[in-house]
């Protein structure tokens, strides 16, 4: 049963931490249709193939010359309100994330890819109160015989 599964229901002395934790399960917990055992929902959005013009990179020409990276983001919604609702207030503005990111390559200079990716990441956590981001980035045919070249990073905010 749900009961003997749940490890929060287990708890001999609720605190309130663990109260939270049980009020957030029950929240986002589903019943599916092949089974009556209660499932977690993550809705995530995507951005896919967005490509940007940015000053990145150690070599001196490449603090000069502009190259162009791809980006492919994944973004937990901090909530399914839109899913229900059907309303764009309830839903993060795809839109407004583009402009985010095109505003913070455009600020800075980033050495490293990684470094640009871990920006991007915490840009969407705290600015768009995601609770995980999986970001990649990859430089476009920058070495002879390799196509596309990068890092992925996964973040997730502590609850």
């Amino acid at each position: 049963t749900t009961k003997e599964m749940d490890p929060i229901r287990q708890a001999k002395k609720p605190n309130i931490s663990s109260i939270m934790s049980l009020a957030v399960f029950e929240k986002n917990r589903i019943k599916s249709n092949h089974s009556h055992k209660p499932l977690l929902t993550m809705d995530i959005i995507f951005l896919r193939d967005f490509k940007v013009k940015a000053l990145i990179g150690i070599y001196p020409w490449e603090r000069k010359v502009q190259q162009t990276i791809r980006l492919d983001l994944e973004i937990a919604l901090p909530n399914s309100l839109a899913c229900q609702s059907d309303h764009i207030e309830d839903a993060l503005d795809y839109a407004c994330i583009v402009e985010r990111i095109n505003a913070l390559i455009k600020e800075k200079h980033f050495s490293l890819l990684e470094a640009l990716a871990e920006n991007i990441a915490l840009t969407i956590l705290q600015d768009f109160h995601s609770p995980w981001v999986k970001v990649s980035v990859a430089k476009l045919s920058i070495i002879p015989g390799v196509q596309e070249l990068g890092i992925s990073i996964e973040r997730k905010l502590l609850a």
